[in-house]
């Protein structure tokens, strides 16, 4: 299993949201610059288990969630284009859960388990 996996839930339809292209990115020690790690799109249930390597090293990483192309794909339209949820890696031996809850207007996170 990934190092980093995450489940988006649109909370407007009350459903996973299943086709979410997302993007797995590393800071540079500033935190001015971005390398992408992996890309996945979310599945029929939401989920992305296999994002990225099996380990990461400690650091700043994000997660960019392409919600603009998830609505126009579902025929909406949404006020956030993406979504980006940055993180600090700091245990290299657990697993990292990231959730989105989506709507059209609005999202939350967490760190799940």
């Amino acid at each position: 299993m990934s190092h980093v996996t995450t489940h988006v839930l649109d909370t407007a339809l009350g459903r996973p949201a299943a086709g979410v292209q997302v993007v797995l990115e590393a800071a540079d020690a500033t935190r001015t610059r971005w390398s992408p790690i992996a890309s996945g799109i979310t599945d029929a249930d939401g989920r992305i288990t296999d994002l990225g390597p099996d380990r990461l090293s400690a650091g700043v990483h994000r997660l960019v969630f392409d919600t603009g192309r998830y609505f126009a794909d579902t025929g909406r339209t949404g006020f956030y284009p993406e979504v980006t949820v940055a993180f600090d890696l700091t245990d290299e031996d657990a697993h990292h859960h990231v959730p989105l809850l989506l709507s059209p207007f609005g999202y939350s996170t967490y760190r799940g388990s």
